[in-house]
């Protein structure tokens, strides 16, 4: 059974703009974080991203990460949240 133990659920939100999958995958590569899912859609010039990533080789700790991606969002116009996998699912159970 595959470990979700460095598993982050990665979700962006907002007007949509040139560069944001860009700009968002770029600071995930440079931090070693690897994409193992992602689906994005534009509605009405809203734009919407989730991703699952892989922090297990990670350059920083998550803590650090989530920090950076939320002023990256700030930076580039959309909100950008880092959950662990682990929070996610129990968030979202019913």
């Amino acid at each position: 059974m595959e470990q979700s133990t460095d598993k982050t659920i990665i979700t962006v939100v907002g007007k949509d703009a040139v560069g944001i999958i860009a700009k968002v995958c770029a600071y995930l590569a440079e931090n070693q974080i690897n994409i193992l899912d992602i689906s994005q859609t534009i509605v009405q010039g809203y734009f919407n991203m989730m991703m699952i990533a892989d922090m297990g080789a990670a350059a920083k700790p998550f803590d650090e990460c989530a920090k950076d991606l939320e002023q990256l969002g700030e930076e580039i116009g959309v909100r950008i949240k880092c959950q662990r996998e682990a929070i996610f699912q129990k968030m979202h159970r019913i």
